[in-house]
């Protein structure tokens, strides 16, 4: 048993560094653009990386108050991302450039 524990959490970190992998490739997506669509998709993105570690995160030390934020996380993300793409709806085509 203590071998199949030992294996689970060196996936949990292995899972971990590829997410933050992943998040700082989403963070040059949206330094880089082009326009405001493609920023408003990373952002999503972005909120879905961070609860995925906070969730990994949560897992690894079995903390409950873990999952709450990334529930929060996950609800904020959601409200900014549809705050963004209404702004990108209502905004002229010269200003998404």
């Amino acid at each position: 048993m203590n071998g199949s524990m030992l294996l689970f959490d060196t996936l949990l970190d292995a899972l971990a560094v590829i997410l933050s992998i992943s998040l700082l490739m989403t963070f040059v997506r949206l330094y880089i653009g082009p326009g405001a669509p493609d920023r408003t998709v990373a952002f999503d993105l972005i909120a879905v990386h961070v609860v995925g570690i906070i969730a990994l995160a949560a897992i690894r030390t079995r903390s409950d108050v873990l999952l709450d934020a990334a529930i929060i996380t996950a609800v904020l993300g959601f409200l900014g991302t549809v705050m963004l793409a209404q702004f990108v709806e209502q905004s002229d085509s010269d200003d998404l450039g």
